[in-house]
């Protein structure tokens, strides 16, 4: 089964329920999903099915986007380890100049794209590791990402730095890896869980503005790119 056929039989067109505005490609439960990706994810070496559920990082970015389009409008914007790309779409909903989807899982590129596709939209999808790359975005949006210590590791010096270029958004419902400073809070919401996902049916999210720790840092290489979907 191809990519594009393996989500469309383990999803079904959705909202999630603190952004009932967009239509994503979900599992509405999550043992059948992870039970039929087994065989499929060893055979092609890939992530588990992450981009099937709108987490609660993406879906409190996507809504304070949406009810504050004007700080995202006319902007260049990058969705980082975007899952099925709920905060990318509410950027292109909310008048971004240009929109980036990054996920290392090739399986969510897919889906982040039939997802764009679904709301009449469609968006720059980055199937690769952008960590480390010059930031040529405006603006970075980060749901739920500091949920393991390596992940944490990896992304968070570089996502710092991005910070002294731009502006850094970072959504997070309590996991345990989240830094204790170089955060301001400038939101918070509750936003409904299952107890499949969760160990809890309401996550108490926050979103903060992240910030680079020292002050003028610079990222070496070539000058910031122009994001493709600016020029269309």
């Amino acid at each position: 089964m191809n990519p594009a056929a393996f989500i469309a039989a383990q999803t079904r067109l959705a909202s999630a329920p603190l952004v009932p505005e967009i239509m994503l490609h979900l599992a509405s439960e999550i043992t059948p999903i992870w039970q039929a990706s087994e065989d499929f994810l060893a055979r092609a070496g890939i992530e588990p099915p992450f981009w099937a559920f709108a987490w609660p990082g993406g879906q409190a970015l996507a809504r304070y986007v949406l009810d504050h389009p004007a700080l995202v409008a006319g902007k260049r914007v990058l969705d980082f380890a975007a899952g099925g790309g709920i905060a990318a779409i509410a950027c292109a909903m909310a008048g971004a100049a240009c929109v980036e989807a990054a996920d290392i899982d090739p399986l969510a590129a897919v889906a982040i794209a039939r997802n764009a596709a679904a709301n009449g939209l469609s968006l720059d999808v980055l199937a690769r590791d952008v960590v480390g790359e010059p930031p040529r975005w405006d603006l970075i949006l980060c749901g739920d990402v500091c949920y393991e210590a390596p992940m944490t590791r990896h992304i968070l010096p570089w996502l710092r730095r991005c910070a002294d270029r731009g502006e850094v958004w970072l959504a997070d419902p309590g996991r345990a890896y989240l830094p204790p400073d170089g955060l301001v809070a400038i939101a918070r919401y509750d936003v409904v869980t299952s107890l499949e996902l969760e160990d809890r049916t309401l996550r108490p999210t926050v979103l903060y503005r992240l910030q680079t720790v020292i002050s003028g840092a610079a990222i070496s290489g070539a000058a910031p790119e122009r994001c493709a979907q600016a020029d269309r």
